[in-house]
């Protein structure tokens, strides 16, 4: 493939001039045939670094498109509300950085629930020397609501560090060293045995309110979650519930249905939760434009892209 491509751009305008610096870095590593045109005409791009928050939601002016290329890892906010062309591939965003990020969050707040962090606190706080004997990753089963790029890396970190992961995810998968689960029986299978339960699921129809009042009762009494996914996979009145009756000891959430958190939240107010204000799953600039760059390589070099949305299947 011959001549120069143009890459624009149509993101949030707080973050076009970041955007910017680290794409046309990752240009010049690159050593592609490849222009950064961030307000370039429609009918002259190429390859589109998007997020909604650009304001495009209508993609006909851009005749020579190729490739729409997603800033976040999540596209509930587009399917089903935005159109592209069936022939041009949208592409979530899946990077390193991201990737790491995810799964130190889940691994850390999974260690705090082990050691039982929050009670060390507390007693340090008040002055109190109280042992206690802290329980074994081996003996901790961890689930994993989510097997996709970072469901996956989180699982195997986890395991790595000895606990026993099991995953479930909608399609049957086999991943070395994790206890796979599928389908309405395996999710039930994975609640039962869960003490600490992550949430790392995309958003659709099928998954909204997966924690409910029915899914937490299957839980282990006194299990712990933890939600980086989408705020509304919980049914926040049924975990309140869980919460106040000791099904479930903790949760940490750093996704929500309504974001920022309303400050008259009860998550706020409830000592048995923890906010984090959608900070798991940052996109680092510099890692996530390296990985547009090998995505558009790979279009360049006549390979498909990876990490394509199925807008029927939402996600």
């Amino acid at each position: 493939m011959s001549g120069e491509r143009v890459i624009g751009l149509s993101v949030d305008q707080d973050e076009t001039a970041r955007w910017s610096i680290e794409l046309e870095r990752a240009i010049a590593t690159s050593g592609r045939p490849l222009k950064l045109i961030p307000d370039a005409d429609p009918a002259t791009v190429d390859y589109l670094v998007y997020n909604i928050d650009g304001g495009v939601t209508e993609f006909s002016a851009y005749t020579r498109l190729r490739a729409i290329l997603n800033t976040w890892a999540g596209v509930e906010a587009v399917v089903g509300k935005v159109s592209w062309p069936e022939h041009v591939p949208f592409v979530r965003m899946v990077e390193t950085g991201m990737t790491e990020g995810m799964s130190e969050y889940f691994v850390g707040h999974t260690m705090r629930y082990l050691l039982d962090i929050d009670r060390a606190q507390g007693q340090s706080s008040a002055g109190v020397w109280q042992k206690w004997t802290p329980r074994l990753a081996r003996h901790t089963p961890v689930g994993v609501l989510g097997l996709g790029e970072l469901g996956t890396a989180t699982a195997g970190k986890l395991a790595a560090l000895g606990f026993p992961v099991h995953g479930w995810s909608r399609n049957p998968k086999a991943l070395p060293g994790i206890t796979c689960h599928d389908g309405p029986e395996g999710l039930e299978k994975i609640l039962k045995t869960s003490q600490v339960l992550i949430l790392i699921l995309p958003l659709t129809e099928s998954t909204r309110h997966v924690l409910n009042a029915q899914t937490l009762g299957l839980l282990p009494k006194g299990a712990c979650i933890i939600n980086a996914g989408r705020g509304p996979l919980i049914d926040d009145d049924a975990l309140l519930g869980a919460l106040h009756s000791g099904q479930v000891r903790h949760a940490t959430l750093d996704v929500f249905a309504t974001e920022p958190l309303p400050s008259d939240h009860p998550y706020w107010r409830n000592s048995n939760v923890t906010v984090t204000p959608h900070i798991a799953a940052e996109t680092r600039f510099d890692t996530a434009a390296e990985a547009i760059l090998l995505q558009i390589g790979r279009d360049l070099d006549g390979f498909a892209l990876q990490h394509v949305v199925d807008a029927r299947a939402g996600y």
